[in-house]
């Protein structure tokens, strides 16, 4: 099952149980159509800031010490929260469903300026539509960028490596080029390391990854599927791809949040080899729309 599918389905139930419930509360219960209208609104938001407070709620228990200058107090960790409650509503209820909607097809064409071409990978349950914002972002700034849908929605990470070896050859294609660079966020950036240990980083100039479990989160407990499976911490996946020399990594950027609420603990996203750059107060799904995480994004692929 796809990505865009599987939220839909879920939006359509969901919206079946609010009808529902609307008709029995007007027919029933005597109330009008706004006083309905109100209640499903107020459960819609309730239940993604309950999904929300999950994930927050692990991260607490699971948390690393972030050093002394990345530490935030109350007011800052609320923020963040009403940041990520924002994105993940924004995203998942609906970019993410519709993402043909939003998104318009990768446009990759031969460059003037030698900058290699970007291939965004999302992460778990995710689809195209999560860079919605980044991707413009990054179009703004010279850079171009494609995009890749991986399906089925819960396969097997090692399964989605053939779709993103066929994907980087129609990019490089494209292009004119012999390489370009891989962006992942969370899962992406598994699938990427993936990709580098069955085909090499020939065609990978450079690897960044935002806020990937390298090591596994605690979370993935809750995960659906053999991908969810296979990031929890000391999965026999994890363990093999980690392994020395496993996975041979071209020029690698790790960008994570000290406070990360899907990944934890957050120290997770550390990865041997790599350029380690932490950041704070910054939620996994708000890095879609994170200006501090597309300013290191673009000062990391300026330097090459």
């Amino acid at each position: 099952m796809a990505a865009q599918t599987l939220h839909r389905l879920m939006l359509a139930g969901e919206a079946g149980f609010y009808l529902l419930l609307g008709l029995v509360l007007i027919g029933r219960c005597g109330w009008v159509w706004q006083q309905a209208l109100g209640l499903a609104l107020i459960l819609m938001v309730a239940g993604r800031a309950f999904i929300i407070g999950v994930t927050f709620a692990f991260a607490r228990a699971h948390a690393a010490p972030p050093p002394v200058p990345l530490r935030i107090g109350f007011a800052r960790g609320l923020a963040m929260f009403l940041r990520e409650l924002a994105a993940f509503f924004l995203l998942f209820t609906v970019v993410m469903p519709f993402e043909r909607f939003f998104m318009a097809a990768d446009r990759i064409g031969r460059t003037e300026d030698g900058r290699l071409p970007l291939l965004l990978v999302h992460g778990y349950q995710c689809n195209r539509g999560f860079w919605f914002e980044l991707r413009s972002r990054l179009a703004r700034a010279g850079w171009q960028a494609a995009t890749i849908s991986l399906n089925p929605v819960f396969n097997d990470i090692d399964g989605y490596v053939e779709q993103l070896a066929r994907r980087i050859d129609e990019v490089c294609e494209a292009a004119g080029t012999e390489r370009l660079i891989l962006v992942g966020h969370s899962m992406g950036g598994l699938v990427s390391r993936a990709y580098l240990r069955r085909h090499g980083k020939g065609k990978v100039a450079k690897l960044v990854t935002l806020g990937s479990p390298h090591h596994g989160s605690r979370l993935a407990v809750l995960g659906l599927g053999e991908n969810g499976r296979q990031m929890v911490p000391g999965s026999a996946w994890l363990a093999a791809l980690n392994a020395p020399a496993a996975a041979p990594l071209p020029e690698t950027v790790s960008i994570y949040s000290c406070q990360d609420n899907y990944v934890m603990p957050q120290d997770s996203s550390l990865l041997d080899g790599a350029k380690v750059v932490p950041l704070a107060g910054i939620g996994h799904i708000e890095m879609a729309f994170s200006p501090e995480i597309a300013r290191r994004l673009l000062d990391e692929l300026s330097v090459m």
